[in-house]
């Protein structure tokens, strides 16, 4: 897979990608998340795109990192936020029992198969005990590239498999929801909540 055409994308159409995204209604999505949280939790926002969440997560108190692959997108998003935003690959991820919750949010799902087990492994690493995961795909099977950039789909057979390969967490949570973009909304999400084990 080409995580540089992916990450180029992102860097070329950032101002576009900001605008389309940042006043999406994730409110219900959140109160799935932050109440599984302790009150003064640490957020990563992995691959935190237009700095929305990221923003929403420090306006409810807790303390939050982001990161994101593009770096367009990293002083969109911290301008937006207010923070620093991390360059950074998902690959490069290497806290250890550093935070209570992982925000991934549509960004992971730019990995290929392989670079996602090695993720998650990483992601459950960088987890407190019983700490969270909020993730999502686009609901299906399909893997490779699409519209410039790559994606794999997940459905809840291909995900539950992922996750035995990679062991250290279970699914908590999982439902799908359609996309919240207008004019998307044929579109099916994958949203899943894990816990560390």
């Amino acid at each position: 897979m080409n995580t540089a055409k992916t990450i180029d994308y992102y860097n070329k159409h950032a101002q576009a990608f900001v605008e389309g995204t940042i006043s999406v209604d994730l409110s219900s999505i959140y109160a799935q998340f932050v109440s599984r949280l302790p009150d003064s939790a640490r957020i990563l926002d992995f691959g935190c795109g237009s700095g929305r969440d990221t923003k929403y997560f420090l306006s409810q108190g807790y303390m939050v990192d982001a990161a994101d692959g593009s770096q367009e997108l990293c002083a969109l998003a911290g301008q937006y936020a207010g923070i620093p935003v991390r360059h950074m690959l998902f690959q490069d991820l290497n806290d250890v029992q550093r935070y209570d919750g992982i925000w991934a949010c549509s960004s992971i799902l730019h990995l290929s198969r392989a670079d996602l087990k090695v993720v998650l492994e990483k992601m459950i690493r960088a987890l407190r005990e019983r700490g969270i995961i909020y993730t999502s795909f686009k609901y299906g099977t399909f893997e490779g590239e699409r519209n410039g950039r790559y994606f794999i789909d997940m459905t809840e057979d291909s995900f539950a498999e992922l996750l035995r390969d990679v062991g250290g967490a279970v699914i908590e949570a999982q439902w799908i929801t359609s996309d919240a973009r207008p004019g998307r909304g044929e579109e099916k999400w994958l949203n899943l909540i894990l816990r560390k084990q």
